[in-house]
């Protein structure tokens, strides 16, 4: 950073200030001093030139109002920027809080203590809390709008200071003794601050400031320290938080007046005295950064200094100084860059820990953000960015090249112009300097420098990878220390280790051109090394340590900035010379001469090696032959000097909102001979400007020089111009030229090739030439304007190029998905394949339906048309796209993806395809192994493959009697695997049916199928077995509906029949069932004959067993074992049971030879029963 005075203001009446205070969010200073001096002054800008902005532009006053109110000595002034309300206390402890009304301060709130003096007032980051502490120990913490939340007397204690933590739950009182002691926000004592940084110190000290920043605008990087304690003595302490035992300790070897953070948290100003020699004073203010690192020392004139304070965004600092407030402006390190067109910063934001770095686009206006976690530097050259950070530890290693298992702590990332990443290197040294030329990144620690030869991805030839693959990884990468004296030998592979060697002169700045390499010590003392092959050539010896240097373009002068921002100049021309290269013979306008003061930045320009352009101040200067022009009033930062133009970044600006970066904010400025050439050329004519850029030649001029001469078609200059600035193009434009006859047409050729087409179209169509109007458009890609011309001709349009027109048309709106827009001019153009894409994108499955049909069979387009309504389902509509291009495979393929297997086998019984049934089976396996059992007997069923969907169905029904289920819904399934059987058997018929049409008789045709069902005869079983087990669920069911009905007799019935079916329920619940429906009939005797059976059965264990008989003893010593009336117990299949078939609706035997039978599963009923239903009971069939 560098840092100037720039402004003075003078308090009326000599009056002595006591503090100052800067309203970040607003603007406004508060200054407080001796009779109760209380003024607030605003500092605007005012210009109207739009390229004069930020500290370049001049400011007024505003503002400056005096407040009346205190009598005494204004001691404490403190703002509260969410509310914006001022606070101030005078030495009498009155306490005042003023609002802003209408453009003046008004007094709001009055408190006045009468006991002791405030010593210090905070408001929490929030501005919702103010911590008040007197100089008698009295702490006061009250609301924004006037309430006491709570007081404390800490006794026996005198307060000097008061500092919230950022998150207001904490805070820090400084005692008068020098002590620091812990609050919570409740005003309970936790601790006492240990304080490091004065160890050693003996005698009183006291608390100069205290301040803690709240992160309001992010963090410089994770866990950064951020509360800075200061003691007269000029010892500090900066801590991460209240209680950390590491702090970084600073001695500033000054008197120590007052501190204060900059508005992100990265610059901590410490303003006092210093005592120089002879004893005298004077004051100083010094910067730090939060690791302790001294940044600049600023000399500020008068006595005795009484306060400082930061603008709201860093750029100035306001310092209190006897009976004047002086303004010193800062010209920030931003870490920035500029290649290839990109402006690349970076900034933090107070809700992410990284550095957001923006690769700003200034052609396109387009940016890219990358965050990057404790950035370090950003530095450009050409094309590409090298970012330096420190090395993430939880991050995966990104450069497979790194041989070492351990990560380097830090890394070097290589980026283009758009931020994506390209190569990266993890090293051991502290990059503290980087520089980087078109082949090699230098990174630089106080001790070493490490040079990594970088690649980036380019069309290489045979030969050049032959040299690539030869070329060893230790070639790439080499480290030397300060003190070594390299020789160019080969090196071996890069020795982190004697990078750590200490120094006495440590590194304090680099810089490098292709040729060479520049590296300054804090002596003073410059090492010059060649390129590629690091050898040093020579040293040189400067008065002042170096802070920044700068090579020009053919390595011949060498720009130094002194960290007193004093630049001069060193010629680095090969002459015979002494180390400190005194021998040095001086050239035109001797440079060894050569001295600018408060030089913040400069730049050479990359074609001419005796023009750079540098700031000093707010002006910029360009300097010829060391001839300085005119100055230029800006604060921008150069970007590139080339071309006699100067791009500039008013990076301020930017930093105000670094996430919407505008253009206004990069300015061009031309240097004096561009300027006066356009002049001559406008004023004065071509011959006379021709002498003049004879006299000051430069590529730019004659390009300038050839542009007006085409203008003017004067093609003779043109031509010696463009041959001047070596333009090949510009010198083929002009034979052109001078090869066309008509003027007009020379005219409008020249106005096409200045870019001004609508002139040029003009100008064609004045000459009836739509055609060259045409061909124009069409190499501008500008398809609208073609359409256009095309149509507007009175004649036939050429089909092809109105077809091309459309196209394009189309295809623009595509780009941008207006596909609407795109259809129209896609079925102008005739153009099936984007045409289908659109239909597809707009979901017009309609259009795409009918493109199909439009289309000529074995078309290219319908297989794609084909994958486009396969994958959104529309099963039919593929089929058709692919049988009409003749791939029934892929139509099969098709329909088993989407599991429309009817089709499939249709489809492949159609077409002879023997695949299906193996696709078949592993499709089933696949389901079967996933347990999806149902989902392959729904599989089987669609594709008509009955049999085995039966034998899964029947599969899950026995497993689910097994488990105990619900016994409803396990006659569901035997149902339904019963039905899938009945399906089996319909489709052997049929297919019997359809083999011996015409051909057999009846009887043989019902004895072939016969034969055929023989031959299944297990998968009959597997059918009837269905039946058998729907049946036995079906009538336990009955059965037990009946017993709560109250039909006892047709229960015990039903249940006497359930006997028949101990093969599919278990006989336990057949006769526990038998037995309850019995007993409930009173049928004593048919119980008994149930419990007997129970009692034998052999899958009881003893204890049900024992159960059983205890049960039975007690209802047979009540009730004796007979029946009422005649029961027949044996009645089996071979008796009278057989004869007669059950009624599926009572459970009762059907005697009639006239009963109803079911169409589906054959069972019988009673007719006047099976009236009341309109389904069949037992296979839920539908009773027509």
């Amino acid at each position: 950073m560098f840092i100037y005075l720039s402004k003075k203001i003078a308090i009326p009446n000599n009056i002595h200030l006591k503090c100052v205070s800067w309203n970040k969010d607003q603007g406004f200073i508060a200054c407080g001093g001796d009779d109760g001096l209380l003024r607030v002054l605003k500092l605007e800008t005012q210009t109207d030139d739009a390229k004069l902005k930020g500290l370049a532009a001049p400011s007024n006053l505003s503002m400056n109002q005096t407040l009346e109110g205190h009598s005494g000595a204004v001691q404490v002034v403190t703002w509260n920027e969410q509310h914006e309300k001022l606070t101030t206390s005078d030495q009498n402890g009155l306490i005042i809080v003023w609002m802003l009304y209408r453009g003046a301060w008004y007094e709001e709130m009055i408190n006045n203590r009468n006991k002791s003096v405030v010593r210090s007032m905070s408001w929490n980051a929030d501005g919702q809390k103010i911590c008040i502490v007197y100089e008698d120990g009295a702490v006061i913490v009250g609301s924004v709008d006037g309430n006491r939340i709570w007081g404390k007397e800490l006794k026996g204690s005198q307060l000097a200071h008061v500092a919230w933590s950022p998150d207001s739950k904490i805070l820090l009182f400084g005692m008068a003794n020098g002590e620091v002691h812990i609050y919570d926000n409740q005003g309970n004592f936790i601790m006492k601050m240990t304080i490091s940084c004065l160890v050693n110190v003996t005698g009183a000290v006291s608390i100069a400031g205290i301040h803690w920043y709240a992160g309001s605008g992010g963090y410089v990087e994770p866990d950064c320290p951020c509360l800075a304690i200061c003691f007269d003595n000029g010892r500090c302490q900066i801590m991460r938080y209240e209680s950390d035992e590491n702090p970084v300790c600073i001695d500033t070897l000054m008197n120590v007046v007052s501190i204060q953070w900059n508005h992100c948290g990265s610059v901590l100003a410490v303003a006092g005295s210093l005592r120089g020699a002879m004893e005298k004073e004077f004051n100083v203010v010094q910067f730090y950064t939060p690791f302790g690192e001294h940044l600049r020392t600023l000399k500020v004139p008068g006595k005795q200094m009484s306060g400082v304070a930061w603008e709201g965004g860093g750029l100035r600092i306001a310092l209190a100084v006897e009976s004047f407030i002086y303004f010193a402006n800062i010209r920030p390190d931003y870490k920035w860059g500029y290649c290839c067109s990109t402006v690349v910063y970076a900034y933090t934001k107070p809700e992410r820990q990284e550095y957001c770095v923006v690769f700003w686009d200034t052609k396109n206006n387009e940016k890219f953000v990358k965050y990057v976690k404790s950035l370090m530097s950003i530095t450009t050259s050409g094309d590409f960015c090298i970012l330096a950070s420190k090395a993430d530890d939880t991050q995966p290693q990104e450069d497979a090249e790194v041989e070492s298992a351990s990560h380097g702590r830090y890394v070097l990332i290589l980026f283009n112009s758009i931020g994506t990443p390209l190569d990266s290197k993890y090293i051991d040294i502290d990059p503290m300097f980087v520089t980087m030329t078109k082949t090699h990144v230098i990174a630089a620690s106080k001790e070493a420098f490490y040079m990594w030869q970088y690649r980036v991805a380019k069309k290489l030839t045979a030969l050049e990878i032959n040299q690539v693959t030869r070329t060893k990884k230790e070639g790439r990468e080499r480290v030397y220390h300060i003190d070594s004296t390299p020789s160019g030998a080969s090196d071996t592979s890069p020795d982190f280790t004697k990078a750590f060697t200490a120094t006495r002169d440590p590194i304090c700045c680099i810089t490098a051109t292709d040729k060479t390499l520049i590296v300054g010590r804090e002596s003073g003392t410059l090492h010059r090394y060649s390129l590629p092959n690091v050898v040093l050539v020579q040293k040189y010896t400067l008065n002042n340590r170096a802070h920044y240097l700068s090579l020009n373009c053919n390595s011949s002068r060498l720009a130094i900035i002194d960290i007193a921002g004093i630049m001069t100049l060193l010629d680095l021309g090969i002459h015979t010379s002494t180390d400190n290269g005194t021998g040095n013979q001086p050239s035109t306008g001797d440079p060894s001469k050569f001295e600018r003061k408060d030089v913040w930045d400069m730049k050479w320009a990359n074609d001419n090696p005796d023009l750079f352009a540098m700031m000093e101040k707010t002006r910029m200067y360009v300097f010829r032959n060391l001839d300085p022009e005119e100055p230029i009033q800006t604060s921008g930062y150069i970007c590139n000097f080339e071309d006699l133009e100067i791009k500039s970044v008013l990076l301020d600006e930017i930093m105000k909102d670094p996430e919407r970066p505008n253009k206004d904010n990069l300015i061009n400025f031309e240097i004096r001979s561009l300027r006066d050439s356009r002049a001559l050329i406008e004023k004065v004519g071509i011959e006379e400007a021709s002498q003049f850029i004879e006299d000051n030649p430069h590529p730019r001029l004659w390009r300038l020089l050839a542009e007006a001469a085409l203008q003017k078609l004067d093609l003779k200059t043109a031509e010696q111009a463009f041959v001047r600035c070596k333009d090949y193009q510009g010198i083929e434009f002009v034979k052109r030229l001078g090869n066309l006859q008509s003027e007009p047409m020379k005219q409008a050729e020249v106005a096409a090739y200045f870019s001004r087409f609508e002139e040029a179209e003009r100008m064609y169509l004045d000459m009836d030439r739509r055609d060259l109007a045409i061909s124009l458009r069409i190499k501008l890609g500008d398809w609208f304007k073609v359409l256009a011309l095309l149509k507007s001709g009175s004649g036939d349009s050429d089909d092809a190029l109105l077809e091309q027109a459309n196209n394009a048309i189309g295809d623009y709106y595509a780009d941008r998905q207006k596909w609407v827009s795109a259809v129209q001019y896609y079925i102008k153009g005739r153009n099936q394949e984007r045409l289908a894409e659109c239909y597809y994108m707009l979901e017009d499955y309609d259009g795409l339906e009918r493109l199909t049909a439009a289309l000529p069979e074995n078309h290219k387009l319908l297989p794609e048309i084909g994958q486009m309504f396969a994958t959104v389902g529309m099963c039919e509509q593929a089929v058709n796209a692919y049988l009409k291009c003749n791939q029934p495979k892929a139509a099969v393929d098709t329909c088993v993806h989407l599991n429309q297997w009817n089709k499939a086998v249709e489809l492949a019984r159609t077409h002879n395809m023997k695949e299906i049934k193996s696709l078949l089976s592993k499709y089933a396996s696949h389901l079967l192994e996933k347990n999806k059992t149902l989902e392959a007997v729904e599989l089987y069923r669609k594709a008509h493959h009955f049999l085995d969907a039966a034998k899964l169905m029947f599969k899950i029904a026995d497993e689910e009697a097994k488990k105990r289920t619900r016994p409803l819904r396990v006659k569901k399934l035997y149902v339904l695997a019963a039905h899938l059987g009945e399906n089996y058997h319909k489709q052997v018929k049929t297919s019997q049916q359809s083999k011996g049409k015409g051909k057999k008789t009846e009887a043989t045709h019902a004895l072939a199928s016969l034969l055929e069902e023989d031959a299944t005869s297990a998968d009959n079983r597997i059918v009837d077995n269905a039946w058998r087990g729907a049946e036995a669920y079906h009538f336990f069911l009955l059965t037990q509906r009946q017993l709560y009905d109250g039909y006892l007799e047709n229960a015990m019935r039903t249940a006497l029949h359930l006997r028949e079916y101990e093969d599919m329920i278990p006989p336990v619940d057949i006769y526990s069932l038998l037995a309850v429906c019995s007993a409930a009939n009173r049928a004593f005797g048919t119980c008994s004959q149930a419990f007997i059976k129970l009692e034998s059965l052999e899958s009881l264990d003893p204890e049900q067993r024992q159960a059983y008989e205890d049960l039975a003893l007690e209802i047979f010593t009540k009730h004796s074992p007979k029946d009422s009336r005649m029961i027949e117990w044996n009645a089996s299949s071979e008796g009278m049971e057989e004869r007669f078939r059950t009624c599926i609706v009572t459970g009762l035997p059907v005697q009639e030879y006239s009963c109803w039978i079911c169409n589906v599963c054959k069972h019988c009923a009673h007719d006047q029963e099976i009236s009341k239903y309109n389904c069949c009971p037992l296979c839920h069939t539908p009773i027509l």
